[in-house]
């Protein structure tokens, strides 16, 4: 274009002469350079172990959020509170430590996993009995007991 094709023409004229300019390449979202991209797959792996372990976790301590659910419903009734310890006692340790255990072993052994002499010489007497009772009255705060003694139990298989 010369100068003769801009003579005579206002502004508005002049601007509708105007090319507009080429429109630029998409920005790729790729990352650029190679460090980025191992931190991404460092990132997701990472993500992935973490699920992995959260996941083992829950499925370990899942004998632990049953009892307590069924605790939550036992209202100190001796007979399901044994039952629901006795239950716990068996997912949690191995079957030939905790199956033929009767009387004092087994409260022996509830406060042996339970840093306490509740089930010896306090209230958690009951449950040893509880089973062969018929009609056993609650016996006020064995559900709260036995909850603490399902709380204190580590997650099976070890580490966490």
């Amino acid at each position: 274009m010369t100068d003769q094709d801009f003579e005579g023409k206002n502004l508005v004229q002049l601007l509708d002469m105007l090319i507009p300019p080429a429109e630029p390449a998409p920005i790729s979202m790729w990352p650029q350079t190679q460090g980025w991209i191992w931190l991404g797959l460092g990132m997701l792996a990472l993500c992935i172990w973490a699920v992995a372990v959260r996941m083992s976790y829950r499925r370990r301590t899942a004998y632990q959020r049953a009892a307590l659910r069924e605790l939550q419903n036992c209202h100190d009734d001796p007979v399901m509170v044994a039952d629901i310890l006795r239950r716990t006692a068996l997912a949690a340790y191995p079957r030939s430590d905790v199956a033929g255990l009767v009387g004092k072993e087994w409260l022996d052994f509830l406060d042996q996993h339970y840093a306490g002499t509740e089930f010896v010489s306090g209230i958690g007497q009951v449950v040893a009995r509880a089973p062969y009772a018929k009609d056993a009255p609650p016996v006020t705060g064995l559900a709260k007991l036995a909850e603490t003694w399902v709380r204190a139990q580590k997650p099976i298989g070890g580490h966490a």
